[in-house]
């Protein structure tokens, strides 16, 4: 059936949304929730495409007195038609009787007279897509000297004078590192003479450059500009009525947000504001019904449902949602395979251990408890398996299942688990494409080798996997040398678990005779298929000659811890038990 909803994917200006009558799900009443919350400035992290960019651009429209007169936007939307009730205000003020007895009450609309009263600064950090610093800085420049452009007529007012002129035009793409972090300071002063009223400051994505930082290597140099910024513009700004600031995560406060003791939090875990930020089932389910879509509501809930923010289990993606639509009713990844996926990608194959061998549990449909902090300390990521599920639920690609509160000290733990299908698909094509990008080889080829016994094979292929990948991927600033092979390979796994899903149960690191083995891979079918256990070795070149003796004390471990144990328990007879030993030394690996 023919779509009857026209979607425009990507818009994120609301009045323009509104004005071309575009498919649109009412959030307006976020700014009701937002103005008697009353908090001076708050921070919202939800993950990316989730219309916070949409939602700030709506606050705009509403408070702005460039949009002064403009309440067509919001007509027949829940902000505009909220009445207030006798309960709510001066009942003597509002309603009253004639004398003839009759009620004369008059209809007072609540929010209306709040449109367009508002001086208001609307920026935001999404341009920001390099992490070196000086071309960070430029952008940044560049991004507040365009928002002092917007605002360049009001300083030719008989309010101003020269030095005032001096100092707006100070504001420019070569400004000063210190005129650019106080300039949104200062240009909420400007508005306040002119217009008389303290101002609104909305920024959105602010973390982009944060998490761009981190990624080149610039975090420190960074962060101390930033903190600059935040403190001029949210905490030392006499001239500010309300801030809000959006990102995907929630940095810690010691990095950024050292200064602001006036920030109220809002995370995905929050109470607040958790049906504000993507579509409800109900919202889906009614969009699916006017796109013509209404039989498609339990494949959509399979695929796209799982999000989770406050007492809401059931919030979907509303890029997914639109796309869904506008393909009408094709199923793909479309938000997870999106941009963005650099960071979650880079955590993921530089791992540990703990990551590598969870991350392989939730690829198989399971969850996991964990104890973890919503502030996410970049730091800690190279290290910190909770603080890589921090990120990992910030960003949407875990959703909690259950959280309790343990013990006296009431220790929140989490149980976690992969959003939904399209989340899993993104990881499984994630780590088919590390291998595919990194060898220019088809990963099938291993998989083949493996299950053909073809050993010379493995090794070629995985030698040539081992020179293209590991300086790019697995070698991170402060990983030793021993370490680095080990991610590596247990990035490695988890291609096996995608290849072999279904035919084989993966497991690692699990106990099994007199030790823990590092991969067991079991068949479902011992009848077609052979069980493997492998070890991996690092060379050690003063205890070892070479490759092949690392490769005999791996096999010689297997034999003497006796990993077999668990699969002869299961029935396995030893000739359908293949061992392998895995030596590496740098980028050379040997596969015996």
């Amino acid at each position: 059936m023919e779509s009857r909803l026209v979607v425009n994917l990507g818009v994120q200006r609301f009045d323009k949304l509104r004005e071309e009558h575009k498919f649109y799900v009412d959030k307006t009443d976020f700014i009701r929730e937002w103005w008697e919350y009353g908090s001076e400035v708050t921070l919202i992290t939800r993950p990316r495409r989730f219309g916070k960019t949409l939602n700030m651009s709506m606050l705009a429209c509403f408070f702005s007195n460039r949009y002064a007169g403009r309440g067509d936007l919001f007509e027949g939307l829940s902000i505009w038609e909220e009445k207030v009730s006798k309960q709510e205000d001066s009942i003597q003020d509002i309603f009253r009787q004639d004398v003839s007895g009759q009620d004369t009450s008059i209809e007072v609309y609540k929010y209306r007279h709040l449109q367009g009263m508002f001086p208001v600064v609307f920026l935001s950090f999404a341009p920001i897509k390099t992490g070196k610093i000086d071309e960070m800085k430029m952008v940044v420049k560049i991004v507040i000297a365009d928002l002092y452009g917007t605002f360049k007529d009001i300083i030719k007012s008989e309010v101003f004078d020269d030095n005032d002129r001096s100092a707006f035009a100070e504001v420019n793409k070569d400004m000063e590192d210190a005129v650019a972090y106080t300039a949104v300071n200062r240009l909420c002063g400007f508005l306040k003479r002119y217009y008389h009223k303290d101002v609104i400051v909305i920024l959105d994505e602010y973390d982009t450059p944060i998490q761009e930082a981190w990624l080149a290597g610039t975090w420190d140099e960074t962060v101390d500009f930033f903190r600059n910024f935040f403190n001029h513009t949210f905490k030392t700004n006499g001239c500010l009525f309300r801030g809000i600031i959006t990102g995907i995560t929630r940095v810690s406060k010691e990095s950024i947000f050292s200064d602001l003791n006036n920030l109220d939090v809002i995370t995905t875990t929050s109470g607040a504001y958790a049906d504000a930020f993507g579509f409800t089932q109900e919202e889906v389910f009614a969009a699916l019904e006017r796109a013509g879509l209404g039989s498609e509501k339990e494949g959509v809930k399979q695929w796209y449902n799982g999000f989770s923010f406050g007492r809401y289990t059931d919030i979907y993606n509303p890029w997914s949602i639109a796309s869904f639509i506008s393909k009408k009713g094709e199923y793909r990844a479309y938000w997870a395979n999106t941009s963005g996926n650099e960071l979650v990608s880079t955590l993921v194959q530089r791992g540990n251990a703990d990551v590598k061998q969870t991350m392989e549990s939730l690829l198989q449909g399971n969850c996991f408890q964990t104890e973890l902090d919503e502030q996410i300390v970049f730091h800690n990521l190279k290290g910190s398996a909770n603080a890589v599920w921090s990120l990992l639920l910030a960003t949407g690609y875990l959703k909690v299942e259950k959280l309790e509160y343990i013990g006296i000290r009431k220790k929140a733990m989490y149980t976690l688990a992969l959003t939904n299908m399209e989340v899993i698909n993104m990881f499984e094509n994630m780590v088919k494409g590390w291998f595919r990008e990194a060898a220019e080889v088809s990963y099938n080829r291993f998989i083949k080798a493996l299950l053909l016994n073809d050993v010379e094979a493995m090794n070629e292929f995985i030698n040539k996997v081992a020179l293209h990948s590991f300086s790019s991927f697995d070698i991170a600033n402060g990983v030793s040398d021993d370490d680095a092979p080990e991610r590596f390979y247990h990035g490695f796994v988890l291609g096996l678990i995608v290849e072999l899903e279904g035919r084989f149960r993966i497991t690692s690191n699990r106990e099994s005779g007199f030790g823990r083995y590092d991969i067991m891979i079991t068949p479902f079918d011992r009848k077609q298929d052979c069980a493997y256990i492998i070890e991996f070795k690092v060379h050690k070149p003063r205890r070892e000659k070479n490759l092949e003796e690392t490769v005999a004390n791996a096999l010689s471990q297997i034999e003497k811890k006796q990993y077999e144990t668990v699969l002869t328990a299961e029935g396995f007879e030893p000739e359908q038990i293949r061992k392998y030993g895995f030596a590496f030394y740098g980028k050379e690996c040997l596969i015996g």
